[in-house]
């Protein structure tokens, strides 16, 4: 192997470190995404989240996801006949989900 492709491997790996990184720092610490901005309608209704991995879910994807422990600081209740994402309860009003940032 001549000294350009060590030189590409070496430059793959420290890209592919990087990127690796950037997920896992946008994890809570229990691997768990978390969501960092809302799309409200016209109603403002909450219906899409902007998550701090950079996805973007609909309201059905984020309920599911929800349902199955991927999200941090986030309840599902029944409510209305239907389910319901709503912040964890703690008291603190910025963080709840009518409170953040819309995108």
């Amino acid at each position: 192997m001549d000294t350009k492709n060590y030189e590409q491997k070496y430059n793959d790996y420290k890209k592919e470190s990087k990127e690796q990184a950037n997920v896992v720092t946008n994890m809570d610490n229990n691997g768990k995404d978390v969501i960092k901005a809302v799309k409200k309608n016209d109603d403002g209704d909450i219906i899409a989240f902007r998550m701090e991995s950079g996805r973007d879910l609909d309201y059905v994807t984020a309920l599911n996801e929800a349902k199955e422990g991927k999200i941090a600081h986030i309840d599902v209740f029944h409510k209305y006949g239907r389910d319901i994402i709503r912040s964890e309860p703690d008291g603190i009003k910025e963080n709840n989900l009518d409170n953040l940032p819309t995108f």
